[in-house]
């Protein structure tokens, strides 16, 4: 058994939220040690660069590209996984080593990864996102045309549902299907035809039962929630509001004593209101939802206590591009390190992953990240990518120097 040592580096201590230098020990795709003057069979020379845990983004598309929503509904069906395994490569490659993705993959893309058919990041699948009659999901428009991004197939159960025993079903569907965490919309949302994201969307029982069918099977419950919808997500005991505009004082209070996530999927808004600037046609109610800006829910979350784990609801922004939501979270109040603790420890316990992920401590899985310069100076961070490793593996290499 081969021991390597990454030697010379300055370690991210995610625990403790500090950086500082140590060598780490990995064996048979496993950390083994972490300290200084430690013995191996290999060395990689790590002085002068950062050593990071494993990346993780707690909310990804990978089956979609872009962000012209209309263009892609008009693709060919099975294209969506050709981009996909693209968009795993690219997302790898960005020092993402682990994603929850928030609806499209079905269980198919991680086995393929599992198998080593194709490179990307560990996955956590909800395969497709509930919404009610006329919501954030429903794929109906006005015109009685479908425009449906991920339309169902036999992996990706159909997900509209109105009621608690419809729901009841859907759940266990969606978990016969291979689901890891149960999607919801609980208010509306930008870029659907419908209501915009002050609407509140499903009742309190509507939300409780999908708390209680999801925890029944191990699973718990991500919302795509804003205002009086997050409300009510937090109130019925979801595990994360995604995105968390418009969010009052109440709720923050309740996110805090009740230990709710906020995933705030800053990169979209980004993108998006990029998209408009550069001309994808989208409808004008539309666009000018995408232009209303959200307020300060993620500055006052943060100064409230709320726990942030790092998600970018790419490809809004890129696929390959995820590291730019630490700059924005360093943007709306958390400093560097707390940042990158957003974006290893705290979205590893987030996703119930933290027993082996999120930190580089012994016993944990060798999944590391190697990239120049100061690793607590998250500007272009993703830029400054030189290595990559799962379990021990170089699965990215951007310097030929660091060997693989």
């Amino acid at each position: 058994m081969t021991r390597t040592i990454l030697r010379g580096g300055t370690v991210f201590d995610a625990a403790s939220r500090t950086a500082g230098p140590a060598d780490v020990a990995v064996e048979n795709g496993w950390i083994t040690d972490v300290g200084t003057g430690l013995d191996g069979d290999e060395e990689v020379d790590c002085a002068g660069r950062g050593v990071l845990p494993g990346l993780i983004d707690c909310h990804v598309h990978l089956t979609m590209t872009g962000a012209d929503l209309f263009a892609a509904a008009q693709e060919p069906f099975s294209l969506q996984f050709y981009e996909g395994a693209r968009n795993m490569a690219r997302t790898l490659a960005a020092g993402v080593t682990t994603v929850r993705d928030a609806a499209g993959a079905d269980l198919g893309m991680p086995v393929a990864r599992e198998r080593g058919l194709i490179p990307g990041p560990r996955m956590q699948i909800s395969l497709n996102m509930l919404s009610q009659t006329g919501g954030h999901g429903d794929p109906w428009w006005p015109s009685t045309c479908v425009v449906d991004l991920l339309p169902p197939h036999p992996g990706r159960p159909p997900v509209i549902v109105d009621g608690p025993e419809e729901i009841r079903r859907k759940i266990r569907e969606l978990v016969r299907a291979g689901a890891d965490v149960i999607k919801v919309a609980t208010s509306g949302g930008v870029v659907s035809s419908g209501a915009g994201p002050r609407i509140p969307h499903f009742r309190d029982d509507e939300i409780a039962m999908m708390v209680t069918e999801a925890s029944a099977a191990g699973l718990h419950v991500m919302a795509h929630a804003h205002g009086e919808g997050a409300k009510a997500a937090v109130r019925n005991g979801v595990r994360s509001i995604e995105h968390g505009h418009f969010l009052d004082d109440e709720t923050l209070e309740m996110m805090v004593a009740r230990g709710t996530w906020l995933v705030p999927t800053l990169s979209a808004g980004v993108g998006l209101r990029q998209a408009v600037e550069a001309g994808v046609p989208y409808p004008d109610h539309i666009a000018e939802k995408i232009r209303q800006r959200s307020g300060d829910s993620v500055r006052r979350a943060v100064e409230a206590g709320v726990r942030i784990a790092m998600g970018t609801d790419a490809p809004l922004y890129p696929h390959g591009e995820n590291l730019l939501e630490l700059e924005l979270l360093v943007e709306h109040g958390l400093s560097p390190a707390e940042a990158l603790h957003a974006a290893t420890l705290s979205a590893a316990e987030l996703m119930g992953l933290e027993s082996t992920l999120g930190s580089i401590t012994p016993g944990k899985r060798a999944d590391l990240v190697i990239v120049d310069g100061d690793l607590l100076d998250v500007r272009d961070l993703g830029k400054r990518i030189l290595a990559v490793y799962q379990d021990g593996r170089a699965v990215h290499v951007a310097d030929r120097n660091v060997p693989d």
